[in-house]
This record gives structure tokens, C-alpha cells and sequence, in this order.
């Protein structure tokens, strides 16, 4: 593999290994067909003599051979120089067999005994080598594809911070400067609809902040002086003077790309495994094929060394990895096509094999088990005013504000047909609510701050306010003259399927957890109506990334179910990360699963389809393991002296197509799987 940076540019050419292994394929895919087409047709049309035919595969298989897989002999050569066996072994020997034999077989073929001619000629496997070669290339194209994906999500956080920064001198003069040259202490202007640059703290004005693409949630939070500002969230309306406090690599924004680098940088223990069954596999079959020729020059008849050669080229052709690099990615292929029907989407093998064995699942709260958007609740009356009138009222003042729970209390009461008024006067950025004039009369609306401030006293409503908190809904009182009308209630709602998913989740022993930057109480009353039992509250990304983590610490299989850039640390780090398709670009390509339609019940689609499909590759390894324990006996000549028969490198390559066969074909079973 090629060097990659650890953090990916923003900006990047495109992968100069996929590019070169892309021409590679194309320039000799061409020849491929034409000599296997040749090598399948040739003698049954009888298109020309058998030595003849011969020379034309080599000219053919040639270029196929040398250049189109001279990447892959080198590596094979590496593997064997820094005592490194992998698959690369494997392949760069028994192409390079398959290919050596076949020249042999062409420019010498007195060398060869009287039994192998065939059709006058002895027989070449120049279709095997290239179509081995062919069939790798295009396989490291889909595998470099796919894992130039893993870099995606820091590219989309790297997107996130703005390029420039206002910036002002000691003078008050301002200027445009590049992001890279701001420094702690100075003193940036942030203007409506601007990114915030870096982290700092508010030193002038007030304004509303959407944070909804660090923190997932999407009511913008009030800024005042001294509140705390994050680099990369956007700016609303209002004006505000900071001071720059963390800047470069120390800003919250940089510290998510290097959680989200670094737990993709890891590798999971069953890689290790399986690196390392592949490497004794690998030495055991070259040290079959060398027994085997040494054994029939030393101990065999007349011609043993020929013997030895033909059975030891049948022994590397029999053994080609092409079962066991098709058992995985055949299942994979189909298992993923069946699930992007479904609306999930697996993003790679490993994300397949390790979601059957999970046992815990970590949920963010907004937009995973809720809707994510605030949806109008209700609103209730005092005194002179019923519902209907604070629900008028409020919208016909909410008309000027552009708060997302405005836009609830708006849209609501349109939907239901009230006639708004146009507010005669309005204010807003206290930062508690808003204030105004509608209909000759004075209007607060807002949280208890708010009236506590204009001197409103909420006693006749405080207690049925405390009781809808504890549900997770936003409370917001109405004032008319100074005098306490009513309240309204913005929530926001359950998916319909969380609380059927979380039950059937438990109920196939997976623990749920929640973990939301939510408050307590609201988290609280939501776990309750799912029948969540453990919960965890206003945690910020790296404390989801450190659940994950300390679980995975305690020997659990952790997943990770989130759709905010908040939930990307843990969706790296979890055995599985789960995106809601719902949420942002960055979840999702930090998720190595993402549920097209956000909605939970994917995640038990998604489970089933995994068991499935983790069954199924354990039948195609069985498969391309059973065809090489058998195989390679018969290839080295076991049975020669009871049958007094060979295994030719022809049978050997019918072989090893029939395992591959065999794989193919129970890997498409899996169309057949219910996942519904």
C-alpha cells in the first residue's frame, strides 16, 4: 500500500495507486477476454493449429501478465524479502506459475513427457494468468475506492471551518484575514449568516448561534457577553465581537477531526487474526509445492523432476487464493445489494461481520429516537385567555422571530387557520424571549427568566410546567399587560418505531444506552418512555468517544447510533457505527452503517441481514478451504501410486474455477434472505 496522510487536505488529487491500477485494468482487460474466449473456443472451432495457438496466447497473456500484474510480483517479491508471507504471495507465485509453465510449455515443449500433449500441443494456462491478474486489479480498484471513503468524513469537518476571519486591530480599523493567521487574544467581528472562526468567548453584542452541526441539536442557542463561542457553528442574525482563545489544532473542531483520524487509524483485533492465518496458510502451501517437486525428483520414476515441476506448478494453481479472496467479497457484495433495498447501507466487510456480534448500543437522543425537529404541543389558557388566543397571539408575535421554536408555535397556528395579526412593534435578542405590541397590547413571550423580569407572576401555571419538563418538552409563558395568559409547549417527538426497535433490541440481549448533549431531565424523560435504563447526559463528542471506548475497555462489542457531528469521535470508534441517513454528511461517513431512512428498525434489518451474511462467508471459506485440503494432495501426486494417474495443471485450474464457482453461487443465496 501507498503512504497516506494521517490527516487528509481538504483539496487532494486523486489517488495516484487507483489511477495506475485503473489503466492497468483497462489497457489489458481487452487482451484477458480475447485469450480466454481463445483458450475456451479455440480448439473446438479449430481456428488454427495447436503449436500456433500457443504462441498467440503468449503474445496475448504477455502484456497481461508483465505489466498488468508486475505490481503485484513485486509485492510478492517484498513479502518473501521482509519475511512477510500474505496473499500476495500466494498470487505473485502461482500467476507467476501459472505463466512460466505455459512459456515453457510454448518455446520448449520437448521438454515435457509424450502424456501431456494435447491436440499436438502440451497445454497452457496463459487464460489463468491473466485472468487472475485481471480479476486482482479489479478487486484493488473497489478496495482502494472504498477505503479512499474513510477519509471523507474528515474532509467533511474540514469543510466546516470558514476560510477567513474578520479581524480587528487595536485602531478599530477591520480586515479580512486568512484563517491560519489569527492568535489567541485577537479580536474577531462575527457578522449575521458568518461561520464562527475559531473558539473563544463573546466581548460584544447578543445573537442567536446554530451549533446544530457540532452538537446535533437544533435549537441555536442565545449568546450573550462572556458566553463561550465554537469554531465552525454559524452566527444568525446577530453581531458579535470575540475574543480568539483556541486556535489551529486546539480548537473543538480540530480535536474531533484527530478523535475521528485516530480511531479509524485502528485496527480491529479479528484483522490481526486473520493477517495471521493468512500468512500460515500461505507458507504452508509454498512448502508443499517445493516437497512436492523435491520429492518427485529425488524419489520419483524416470522424468521425476519434470513430474515434479508439472505437480508443483498444480499444487500453486490449486491453491490460488481466488476462493478465499471471492468467499468474503462475494458474500459482501450481494449481502450489501440486498440491504441498500431496505435502506441500509453497509459501507464495508467489516461493518457486516462485526454487527451480528454486538451487545451494546449507544444512541444519541436527537434525530436517532427523535424526530430532531421542535413540533408544537400545546398550550393552555389563564384567566380571560383560553388556548386558542395564546396560540394566536404568540404566533401573530412570533411572526418576527427566526428561532426554530417560533417557527413550531407559527406553522402551528396557521395550520389550524388563525388569523395572525401583524405586530406593531418587536424586539428580540434578550436572550430570554421576545417582547412587542400586537393589537395595541403588550406582549412577553418567553422563559421564566422573561417574566420574572417584567415582574409576571407564573404561580398559576408553574406546577403544570414542571410536569410537562419532566416529558422533555420546552416551556415558553405568554404575558399580556403584564399579566401572565397562558403557556405554550414545544416538543420534540419520538420516531414512531424507536420504542417497537429499543424493545426488540433488548430483547436479543443488546444493552441500550443513551447518550445525548441533551440535559438530564429532558434525556431522563425520554429514556423513560423507551425503557431505557441507563442514560447519560449534556456530554460533549469526546465523552461519547470515551463510553465507547471504556465499554469496549470492559470486553463489550459496542455500536454507536447517532446523525450529528457530535456522534462522528464515537461512530469512529464503536466495533460499528450506525448513521441515521436523516442526519449530517459527516455522521454518515463516519458510520461504517448508514440507515437510509432513520429509523432504528434499519438497525434490526441490519442485524439480520449481518448473521446471514457472516453464516454465508463461513460456508464460502469452508468451501475454498475443503477444495484446497483436497486439492493439494491430489495436485503434489499422493494418489499416484494407486491410481497411476496425475492431477495435470488443466484439472487444477478446473478446480480451483469450480470452488470459485461454488462460492459464487451459495453467496447469491443471500438475495433469498428475509430481512424485513
Amino acid at each position: 500500500m501507498t503512504l497516506e496522510p494521517v490527516i487528509p487536505e481538504l483539496e487532494e488529487e486523486e489517488n495516484p495507486e487507483l489511477k495506475d491500477f485503473s489503466r492497468r485494468f483497462w489497457w489489458t482487460l481487452p487482451l484477458t477476454v480475447i485469450v480466454t474466449l481463445l483458450a475456451m473456443a479455440g480448439h473446438s472451432l479449430q481456428l488454427m493449429h495447436g503449436t500456433q495457438q500457443n504462441w498467440v496466447e503468449l503474445a496475448l497473456a504477455t502484456p497481461v501478465t508483465l505489466w498488468g500484474g508486475w505490481v503485484f510480483f513485486t509485492r510478492g517479491i517484498d513479502s518473501i524479502l521482509r519475511r512477510s508471507p500474505n496473499m500476495w504471495t500466494l498470487i505473485g507465485l502461482g500467476t507467476a506459475a501459472a505463466y512460466f509453465y505455459s512459456v515453457a510449455a510454448t518455446l520448449v515443449p520437448q521438454w515435457f513427457p509424450a502424456a501431456f500433449l494435447q491436440d499436438g500441443r502440451i497445454g497452457v494456462y496463459f487464460e489463468a494468468a491473466a485472468v487472475i491478474i485481471s480479476l486482482t486489479l479489479l478487486g484493488q480498484m473497489l478496495e482502494l475506492k472504498a477505503r479512499s471513503q474513510t477519509s471523507a468524513a474528515i474532509k467533511s469537518l474540514l469543510g466546516l471551518a470558514p476560510k477567513t476571519a474578520r479581524r480587528i486591530g487595536a485602531d478599530g480599523r477591520e480586515e479580512d484575514i486568512p484563517l491560519t493567521h489569527v492568535h489567541q487574544g485577537d479580536h474577531l467581528r462575527v457578522r449575521p449568516g458568518e461561520k464562527v472562526p475559531v473558539d473563544g468567548t463573546v466581548l460584544e453584542g447578543e445573537s442567536a448561534v446554530d451549533e446544530s452541526m457540532l452538537t446535533g441539536e437544533p435549537v441555536p442557542v442565545t449568546k450573550r457577553v462572556g458566553d463561550a463561542l465554537i469554531g465552525a457553528t454559524l452566527n444568525t442574525h446577530g453581531s458579535l465581537v470575540m475574543q480568539a482563545q483556541k486556535v489551529g489544532a486546539e480548537t473543538m473542531l480540530s480535536q474531533i477531526v484527530q478523535m475521528v483520524a485516530r480511531a479509524q487509524r485502528s485496527k480491529a483485533p479479528m484483522q490481526r487474526m486473520a493477517d495471521a492465518v493468512a500468512g500460515y496458510f500461505v507458507v504452508g502451501v509454498i512448502l508443499v509445492a517445493v516437497l512436492t517437486f523435491l520429492g518427485w525428483g529425488l524419489f520419483g520414476p524416470e522424468s521425476g523432476w519434470v513430474f515434479g515441476l508439472i505437480n508443483a506448478v498444480a499444487v500453486l494453481i490449486i491453491a490460488c487464493p481466488c476462493a478465499l479472496g471471492l468467499a468474503t467479497p462475494m458474500s459482501v457484495m450481494v449481502a450489501t445489494g440486498k440491504a441498500a433495498g431496505s435502506g441500509v447501507l453497509f459501507r464495508d466487510a467489516g461493518a457486516i461481520e462485526n454487527l451480528c456480534k454486538i451487545d451494546t448500543l449507544i444512541v444519541d437522543k436527537t434525530g436517532t429516537l427523535t424526530e430532531g425537529r421542535p413540533v408544537f404541543h400545546s398550550a393552555e389558557g389563564t384567566g380571560a385567555f383560553d388556548s386558542g388566543e395564546v396560540l394566536r397571539l404568540a404566533a401573530s408575535l412570533d411572526q418576527g422571530s427566526e428561532h426554530p421554536l417560533a417557527h413550531a408555535i407559527v406553522d402551528h397556528a396557521r395550520s389550524k387557520g388563525l388569523v395572525l395579526a401583524k405586530p406593531e412593534t418587536f424586539e428580540s435578542g434578550s436572550g430570554i424571549g421576545v417582547r412587542g405590541r400586537v393589537e395595541g397590547r403588550s406582549l412577553q413571550l418567553g422563559n421564566t427568566a422573561l417574566m420574572d423580569e417584567a415582574g409576571v407572576d407564573i404561580d398559576p401555571l408553574r406546577n403544570r410546567a414542571e410536569q410537562l419538563r419532566l416529558e422533555g418538552i420546552s416551556i415558553i409563558y405568554l404575558a399580556v399587560d403584564g399579566r401572565l395568559a397562558g403557556l405554550l409547549a414545544v416538543s420534540d417527538p419520538i420516531k414512531p418505531t424507536s420504542q417497537q426497535a429499543v424493545s426488540r433490541l433488548q430483547g436479543e440481549d443488546v444493552k441500550v444506552i443513551m447518550a445525548t448533549g441533551d440535559g438530564l431531565t429532558t434525556a431522563r424523560a425520554v429514556a423513560r418512555q423507551l425503557g431505557i435504563e441507563e442514560v447519560h447526559g449534556e456530554v460533549k463528542p469526546q465523552d461519547k468517544e470515551q463510553l465507547a471506548a471504556a465499554l469496549q475497555g470492559q470486553g463489550r462489542r459496542v455500536a454507536m447510533a447517532g446523525d450529528g457531528i457530535n456522534d462522528a469521535p464515537a461512530l469512529a470508534r464503536a466495533d460499528v457505527g450506525i448513521a441515521m441517513g436523516t442526519g449530517t454528511d459527516v455522521a454518515m461517513n463516519s458510520a461504517q452503517v448508514t440507515l437510509v431512512k432513520g429509523d432504528l428498525m434499519g438497525i434490526l434489518r441490519a442485524r439480520t441481514l449481518s448473521l446471514a451474511t457472516v453464516r454465508n462467508m463461513r460456508q464460502n471459506l469452508v468451501f475454498a478451504f475443503l477444495y484446497n485440503a483436497m486439492g493439494i494432495p491430489l495436485a503434489a501426486g499422493l494418489l499416484y501410486p494407486l491410481t497411476g494417474h496425475l492431477l495435470s495443471p488443466l484439472v487444477a485450474a478446473l478446480a480451483m474455477s469450480v470452488s470459485s464457482a461454488s462460492v459464487v453461487f451459495n453467496a447469491l443465496r443471500l438475495r433469498q434472505t428475509r430481512i424485513d
